[in-house]
This record gives structure tokens, C-alpha cells and sequence, in this order.
């Protein structure tokens, strides 16, 4: 069976995931695995899996959520053989997509849904498509505007700030009541 993946750091989810998740499943009609990455090859995170795994169930309450070991994409894709995955990611990632390990074989175990905002770069992903041995495996879908970034919100929430309009309001009474992201 056809399904949705989307994976990420998640530290923390932000209104901007859960709008590409929301738009993505209305556009394609398909289940919804969300895949926290416990150990992310790309990035540092503040928080430790475990907390991040709660905070984006909370954040995706009717989708499946689970922990991600691997921490390149092309590892989860070999390791679990899904049946024709759709990888949801965002327009930007796509940019730096040539830049993933083994981004070839990444579309040769997966289609690539690409989110996109109004006014994106297009041109620029075309170029990285012109790269591609299967660039008919990617589709590009639009998303409403969402200004949330996982950098904003840890900074406002470690200075006590609203987190409102920028996480899902589970998501901010976790972060508030556990003290997430403050220094102290």
C-alpha cells in the first residue's frame, strides 16, 4: 500500500510541518507516517529523542509517529522496503536534495513530494531536477504561507515567550509545562 513519509528532527514540530503534512494528505490521499530522527545525520538537536518523539505526537495526534534510527534517509528506505513511499519535503530541502547521501537511489525507492510556498525559487529546483536521473519522480504541491521555523520557536520559548500561531497548542503546553528550551 501506498504511503506518506515525512521525517525530521522535529526540535520542535512547528505549525509549518503540520501544514505540509495536513496539505500533502488532502493532495495525495495517503497515510501518513511521521518519522522523528533520533540520531539526525544533518543537524544538532536541543532535545533528546524521546522528548521529541512526544512532542511531535502531539503535534500529528491522528497520524502514526514513530523514531527514525537511521540517519540518512537512503538507510531508513533500504532497512524497512516500503511499497512506493512518497517523501514529503520541503522546498529548500529539495534545494540541498543533491546534497543528501545518495540522492539517486533515494528516487529510486521513493517519490519525492516537494512543497512548495507562493513565490518559491522555481527556477532553482529546476536545476537541481535537470540533475536528476529520475526527475518524473518528484511532483511539487503548494502549501499556504507559514512562517514557523524550529530556531524561532526555541529561541522565543527560551525567553519565555508566546509560542502562539507557531506550534500546535499541545505542543506549546508541553514545551511550556517542562520548561523546554530554557537554559536553566
Amino acid at each position: 500500500m501506498a504511503l506518506a513519509l515525512f521525517g525530521g528532527a522535529f526540535d520542535p514540530p512547528h505549525s509549518g510541518h503540520v501544514v505540509l503534512a495536513r496539505t500533502a494528505k488532502e493532495r495525495f490521499g495517503l497515510p501518513l507516517i511521521v518519522l522523528v530522527s533520533e540520531h539526525p545525520g544533518h543537524k544538532a538537536v536541543d532535545l533528546p529523542a524521546d522528548v521529541r518523539l512526544e512532542l511531535t505526537r502531539a503535534a500529528f495526534p491522528d497520524d502514526e509517529v514513530r523514531l527514525d534510527p537511521h540517519p540518512r534517509t537512503i538507510d531508513l528506505l533500504r532497512a524497512e522496503h516500503f511499497s512506493d513511499p512518497l517523501l514529503l519535503i520541503g522546498a529548500d530541502e529539495f534545494l540541498d536534495f543533491l546534497g543528501w547521501k545518495e540522492p539517486q537511489a533515494v528516487l529510486e525507492l521513493a517519490r519525492l513530494a516537494v512543497a512548495t510556498r507562493p513565490g518559491a525559487r522555481r527556477a532553482a529546483a529546476d536545476g537541481v531536477l535537470r540533475l536528476l536521473v529520475h526527475p518524473e519522480r518528484v511532483v511539487f504541491f503548494a502549501i499556504e504561507p507559514n512562517l514557523a521555523a524550529s530556531r524561532d520557536v526555541r529561541a522565543l520559548a527560551a525567553a519565555g515567550a508566546s509560542l502562539d500561531g507557531l506550534v500546535p497548542p499541545a505542543v506549546a503546553i508541553l514545551i511550556e509545562e517542562r520548561g523546554l528550551y530554557r537554559a536553566d
